[in-house]
C-alpha cells in the first residue's frame, strides 16, 4: 500500500467567492473544474505540483445552489460541508480545511484503516464531464460526512473505474496548465498525533509528518504574491 497527496481542499461559502480570494491571496485566477452532481456541489482546480509532491492540485469548492443532489437524504456533503460550524467560517472567508490521499486500492485502505477502529466511509463512485471526457474515481465519504481528527486524516480516493488501472486512469492534472503555484510544504498537528501516524503508516502515507499540538493543517505555497501560508486553524 502507498498513499500520496493528491489534492488539497478549500471550501468557500461560494465558487466566486472562491475566485475573488485565490485572486487576492495567490495572485492568480484559478483553473476550470467542474459539477459534482452527487453531492450538489462545484469547483475550481489548479496545479501546485512538486517533486516532492507530484501530481498534487488545489481545490475550491463550494456548495452549488443551483443544482439538486443526488444523494440520498440522510447522508451529509463530503468534507463536512453541511457542518454549521464550517459553513459560518466559510461565509467570512475560504479556508483550507482538508487534504485528499490518493491509493491504488481504496477498499484495501479502507480495511488497514477499519483495523485500526478507524471508519473513514464507505468508497462511493464518483465522476463528472470535462472536455476531455469523464473523469471517474471512487471516495470515501461517510454517511455524516465528517473529515475525521479536525481534517487532519485525509479521505481517499482512487481514480478511475473498478477495472482501471490507478496507472491508466485519467486525472485531473493531466490537462491543467503548468504550476504557477507549487505546494513547498505540509505540516499537520493534532493532540491524537500518534494515532494519525499510525494511520498514515497504514495506508502508506509517508512524506508528509504530522506531530503533537493542536489540530491544524498548513500548507506553504510559493505564488505570484510570494510564499503564503494556509492554514485550518482547527476548524
Amino acid at each position: 500500500m502507498r498513499a500520496q497527496l493528491d489534492h488539497l481542499v478549500v471550501v468557500a461559502h461560494s465558487l466566486e467567492q472562491g475566485v475573488v480570494w485565490c485572486e487576492d491571496t495567490l495572485g492568480i485566477t484559478p483553473g476550470p473544474g467542474g459539477v459534482h452532481a452527487l453531492f450538489g456541489t462545484h469547483n475550481r482546480l489548479f496545479k501546485i505540483a512538486t517533486a516532492q509532491f507530484p501530481g498534487a492540485y488545489f481545490e475550491i469548492i463550494a456548495i452549488n445552489s443551483e443544482a439538486a443532489c443526488a444523494y440520498p437524504i440522510k447522508s451529509k456533503r463530503w468534507f463536512d460541508m453541511d457542518n454549521s460550524a464550517l459553513r459560518k467560517q466559510v461565509r467570512e472567508a475560504p479556508r483550507l480545511v482538508h487534504f485528499v490521499a490518493s491509493v491504488p486500492d481504496v477498499h484495501a485502505a479502507c480495511d488497514a484503516l477499519a483495523r485500526l477502529h478507524i471508519d473513514r466511509g464507505a468508497p462511493r463512485k464518483a465522476s463528472r464531464s470535462t472536455p476531455h471526457g469523464v473523469l471517474e474515481w471512487q471516495i470515501t465519504v461517510r454517511d455524516d460526512g465528517q473529515r475525521l481528527f479536525n481534517g487532519v486524516l485525509p479521505t481517499l480516493i482512487q481514480w478511475g473505474g473498478e477495472s482501471v488501472s490507478a496507472a491508466q486512469a485519467a486525472h485531473p492534472t493531466h490537462h491543467m496548465q503548468e504550476a504557477k503555484v507549487q505546494l513547498l510544504g505540509l505540516k499537520l498537528t493534532h493532540p491524537e498525533h500518534r494515532a494519525l501516524q499510525n494511520a498514515y503508516a497504514a495506508i502508506g502515507l509517508n512524506g508528509i509528518p504530522v506531530s503533537a499540538g493542536a489540530a491544524a493543517v498548513c500548507a506553504t505555497l510559493r505564488c505570484p504574491k510570494g510564499v503564503v501560508e494556509l492554514h485550518s486553524n482547527g476548524i
